[in-house]
């Protein structure tokens, strides 16, 4: 024994001298660091960022459909004809130069006005029987296209523009229920980690009770007061404190990885860092309103903003297609001046002293006979609005049956952090009682170790209680959609 005894302590003496070579970087943090380290480099915030972005990309995308439009064109053309007769009557021959000009400016507006302006000029130049000829002509205006019914009081550019603005509100919203679902992941897991930790050292406790007491029962076999049976069952206590610890410093471990990967973008440069948890876990008690929670659930959870800004996306599509329904009855309307002479300077001169004017206005009606198309889209939207609406009202109640049991299961586990804590304390007052005892031979080793389980248990409970009852005040606040507010995190943070 003294032999294996030696071995053991060489090898732990050479385990601790290689840990020490390696030893790895130890970071304290506190659950404030964790959650700033999350919201700069979680993989999950960073995609989600994108979102507003591009919603916003498509709102300036939607609105170009009011960007005006220019064009402009320039044409030459070249036309020679021999002499023939006609009817008996000579025509002579004929060459004809012409270059052309036009060039015009539209778009639409707001209210669904369609808008041209316009100016073209010609000159055609050549001869005709040997006499030379020349002209220029040309015109400069307006015209104007102004719906009545369809498209008046909404378009589909106007349709655009408003899905594209409901859009980027729900993206927003999208970002804000990403960071709350980050930052109660950091916190559930700052948590868990520190009940790892805490467990690590209740296991050890339990590990160095077994060790003392089969050193105790070795000495009490050796004088004779013991029986060899007795260190068997202490040998087997501390076989399976030992697993216990090896099983206790595995979920440390995976817990610590779990932290890892919720608040860095780099796994390599945090795998061989040690986190130390910088407070420990404690029970706060909070005065629960549910009628409070349900207000500020039914106003703050992002997933229920994003239903009711989906809705109000419905009713504006409903309206277009409402709209769609109506006969198309246009107003129209054009003005603007002529020019003519012999040379662009004279068209041009023209165009200035607006002396030879043309308008036109009227109007246009189209009915379709049947609009089967039209009345369709109207009425599936309507269902679809109806879907929508029993979608918003189902969210509400799952959101309020969400909170309730949230405050049920944090009230629950505050009155169990108090039981588990008198239970931990009772456990170590019996744990020394029977000790006592079976100094003086009143006890058996039995009863001894069943109350070190007893005691490790009860230890064990009591820190699971605390972060237990942490953790519900982390869901009631997702439950809430206040984890931001909570914990002060600004939800456009860069």
């Amino acid at each position: 024994m003294k032999k294996i005894g030696a071995i053991l302590f060489l090898a732990g003496f050479g385990s601790a001298a290689l840990a020490q070579t390696n030893a790895p970087t130890v970071r304290s943090l506190s659950l404030q660091d964790c959650l700033l380290e999350a919201l700069q480099h979680n993989f999950d915030v960073a995609v989600e960022r994108y979102e507003p972005l591009k919603a916003q990309m498509g709102l300036e995308e939607a609105y170009a459909g009011y960007d005006p439009t220019f064009s402009a064109s320039g044409t030459h053309s070249f036309n020679e004809s021999g002499g023939a007769f006609e009817n008996g009557l000579p025509h002579p021959s004929q060459i004809t130069d012409a270059n052309s000009f036009n060039s015009g400016f539209g778009g639409l507006l707001p209210s669904g006005l369609q808008y041209t302006l316009s100016g073209n000029v010609g000159q055609t130049y050549g001869s005709s029987g040997g006499s030379p000829f020349e002209s220029a002509n040309g015109n400069i205006g307006f015209t104007l296209d102004q719906p009545l019914l369809k498209n008046f009081w909404i378009d589909s550019t106007r349709l655009a523009i408003t899905a594209a603005k409901h859009q980027v509100k729900a993206t927003e919203q999208g970002l804000r229920n990403q960071l709350i679902t980050t930052v109660s992941a950091v916190e559930r897991a700052f948590f868990e980690l520190i009940f790892a930790r805490e467990n690590l050292v209740v296991q050890q406790h339990a590990l160095d009770l077994a060790a003392t007491q089969l050193d105790q029962d070795r000495q009490r076999v050796e004088v004779g007061s013991l029986a060899p049976l007795d260190v068997q069952q202490d040998e087997a206590q501390l076989a399976q404190s030992h697993a216990n610890l090896i099983a206790a410093e595995l979920t440390l471990q995976q817990d610590e990885n779990t932290l890892r990967n919720l608040i860095t973008d780099n796994y390599l440069k945090w795998h061989d860092v040690r986190i130390e948890t910088v407070g420990t876990l404690e029970a706060v008690r909070q005065l629960f309103d549910v009628q409070d929670s349900w207000s500020k659930g039914l106003t703050s959870r992002p997933d229920f903003l994003q239903a009711k800004i989906k809705l109000e996306q419905q009713g504006t599509q409903l309206k277009y297609d409402r709209n769609q329904i109506f006969p198309q009855l246009d107003i129209t309307g054009g003005y603007g001046f002529n020019g003519a002479g012999n040379q662009y300077s004279d068209a041009f001169s023209q165009y200035a002293q607006a002396n030879r004017p043309f308008y036109t206005y009227g109007g246009r009606i189209s009915v379709p006979l049947d609009n089967l198309a039209a009345r369709s889209a109207y009425k599936a939207d309507k269902a679809v609005e109806q879907q929508d609406l029993l979608a918003l009202k189902q969210l509400e109640q799952t959101i309020m049956v969400a909170i309730d049991n949230a405050i049920k299961q944090a009230q629950s586990d505050w009155d169990n952090v108090q039981a588990t804590r008198q239970q931990r304390i009772y456990s170590e007052a019996a744990l020394d009682a029977e000790q006592k005892k079976y100094a003086v031979g009143k006890s058996t080793t039995f009863t001894v170790l069943q109350m070190q389980n007893n005691l490790t248990a009860a230890r064990s409970q009591e820190i699971r209680g605390l972060a237990n009852y942490n953790e519900d005040l982390t869901a009631l606040a997702q439950a809430e959609g206040t984890t931001l507010e909570r914990r002060k995190v600004d939800v456009m943070l860069k």
